[in-house]
């Protein structure tokens, strides 16, 4: 862990789960509990709880749970430690300097600093006169050298060691180049700079700290664009081109480009919400990213077809928020960047203002594949066209798109409204039919939503349950629970590996709460654990007797196997323990 517990537990006693979430997600209370729409996957029936007694979070949706710093890293799309500095400057806390693992935190804040050197390198490379031809790429392309200089737009020398050498200088090594993504090692164990001859663009977080870098030739070269890898401190699907500056717009609406340039080009233009993916599709952490930040976005991709079918991957994300969806075409240009040379900031502008809705979008698009002036490629467009429109929740969006998809085809708006309720009621029936299914899991599941957490003894497993539940619902309870069983006899491994740091946290005198394993377990197991204490509101009131039915039926299981996870104690002499105990603490143990 990285932080030291009682920083930790000092956060989150000044964070009230409540409060860290009630700001991304609106929640009504109802009893103990508070209760809204899961802001991390698409839903019309609020699933997502959050217990305030508990301080924890759990949608019975998606799975997703914790506390409050787990929330803080979905919703913003953080690593732990940023999400832990995120909020302390939020309740004003300072981040103490000596942490558990200070080789961890020395790690991340060298690699900051590196990125944040090497994005100077590239910077002043640039401008040098030897590589003014360099410059003038950038410069040829529209750009002022007000604009470079606020992207930080530099040039990586045609070198396999000048970036090593000139970080050489600054006391960075090439290992922690390698760490950053800046260098690469090959077979022999070589190190090399990673970027070459390339013109770079810095990839800053929302904290306005280098993180990583992309890096585009200049010729016909391949690849065209080479991106810095997953690194501890950067990850790709949690972060936006450009955020840091679109996040401070008075627009109403962001605009999601393609391409570092079209984004660079577009603030040049006057349009300071544009950001871009970086360097692949893009993802539901993003997605999630964009909606905390606006309520409205348009799709700006290329015109081409691969700038088409990333339009329509978008759409099918993006539907999964509340964002309103718009997406412009570009009319005579492959790109905005193209575009706006060509014809202006004024007529890009007039393109946003009658772009089209995503609805509107989609039909189009479906109605290029056809020849409507042929009966057979009509009849296939308004089956293909229905289906779409099926998926269209609000009744008058449909209605409207509907009569839309007629005029396209030419016929009777009732006849489309025949194949568009078809549609629907196949959409309906299969909705209805999944939710059954889904319900019978729910109700019948005794396995973790996540396969890797599968249970070998599922009636071992359910009792084992029931201890945890037991020790988050008072874990003044550990110590007598310890004297009835050990970690090593439960089955489950995620089990297992909860209850012995509950033992633990318990010995170092920490409280056993949702908030002690942020930081500790990977989400996976912290989705796991929130699922199983927030299945139920756990009483205690008769755990004694709880107890001795869980322990009598993980007892059960293992004679049942035929084997003995509890060290190597033979169960006679194992039940000949525990009434010893019993007895030293005046029969209190079952």
């Amino acid at each position: 862990m990285a932080f030291d517990r009682a920083f930790l537990d000092e956060l989150n006693a000044r964070c009230d789960i409540v409060d860290v979430v009630g700001r991304y997600v609106q929640l009504k209370k109802t009893g103990g509990r508070y209760f809204g729409l899961c802001p991390f996957h698409n839903e019309k029936t609020g699933s997502f709880c959050v217990t305030p007694d508990r301080q924890m979070f759990h949608c019975f949706g998606c799975g997703m749970g914790g506390g409050a710093i787990t929330f803080i890293m979905h919703a913003e799309g953080m690593t732990f430690p940023d999400a832990v500095h995120f909020l302390a400057d939020q309740v004003g806390l300072a981040v103490p300097e000596t942490q558990s693992d200070p080789r961890e935190a020395q790690h991340r804040k060298r690699l900051f600093e590196v990125s944040v050197e090497a994005a100077r390198f590239f910077r002043s490379q640039l401008w040098l006169p030897e590589n003014a031809k360099t410059a003038a790429y950038f410069l040829n392309r529209g750009l002022s050298r007000k604009t470079m200089n606020r992207f930080g737009l530099g040039y990586a020398p045609d070198s396999f060691s000048a970036l090593i050498n000139a970080m050489a200088e600054k006391g960075f090594s090439k290992d922690e180049l390698v760490a950053a993504g800046l260098a690469s090692k090959n077979d022999h164990g070589n190190i090399y700079d990673r970027f070459r001859n390339r013109v770079m663009f810095p990839i800053i977080d929302v904290r306005g700290q280098v993180i990583a870098f992309g890096g585009r030739v200049m010729d016909d070269s391949t690849p065209k664009y080479l991106n810095s890898p997953e690194t501890t401190i950067f990850h790709k699907s949690r972060n936006l081109f450009a955020l840091n500056l679109a996040r401070k717009t008075k627009s109403d609406y962001f605009i999601l480009a393609e391409g570092y340039m079209d984004v660079i080009a577009l603030h040049q233009a006057g349009f300071d919400s544009a950001v871009a993916s970086l360097g692949t599709a893009l993802t539901e952490e993003q997605v999630r990213l964009i909606s905390r930040h606006t309520g409205k976005i348009v799709i700006s991709y290329d015109a081409d077809g691969a700038g088409q079918k990333a339009a329509q991957r978008a759409i099918d994300l993006l539907k999964k928020t509340d964002l309103q969806i718009k997406v412009l075409r570009i009319p005579g240009a492959k790109d905005p960047d193209e575009f706006i040379k060509a014809k202006g900031a004024d007529a890009y502008r007039r393109l946003i203002e009658h772009s089209d809705s995503d609805n509107a979008y989609r039909l189009d698009t479906i109605a290029a594949q056809y020849d409507l002036d042929e009966d057979e490629e009509r009849v296939r467009f308004l089956h293909e066209a229905a289906a779409s429109l099926a998926k269209i929740d609000n009744v008058i969006e449909r209605e409207v798109y509907t009569g839309r998809a007629a005029k396209m085809a030419r016929v009777t708006v009732e006849a489309m409204e025949v194949e568009v309720r078809r549609a629907l009621s196949i959409r309906l029936k299969k909705q209805k039919s999944d939710k059954k299914r889904e319900i019978r899991s729910v109700l019948g599941a005794v396995q973790p939503r996540d396969r890797t957490l599968h249970y070998q003894n599922v009636r071992s497993a359910r009792a084992e349950e029931g201890i945890i539940r037991l020790i988050f619902a008072d874990d003044s309870l550990i110590d007598e629970i310890a004297l009835r069983i050990t970690p090593q006899e439960f089955t489950a491994d995620v089990l297992q590996k909860i209850f012995a740091y509950a033992l633990t946290l318990h010995r170092q005198g920490h409280r056993v709460d949702i908030a002690a394993y942020e930081g500790y377990l990977e989400t996976n197991e912290m989705q796991h654990l929130t699922a199983v204490i927030g299945s139920d509101q756990t009483s205690t009131a008769n755990w004694q007797q709880a107890l001795h039915d869980y322990i009598s039926t993980i007892e059960s299981c293992r004679i049942k196997s035929g084997t003995d996870d509890s060290g190597g104690e033979d169960p006679l002499l194992r039940m000949s323990r525990v009434h010893r105990e019993k007895d030293r603490l005046g029969g209190n143990l079952i």
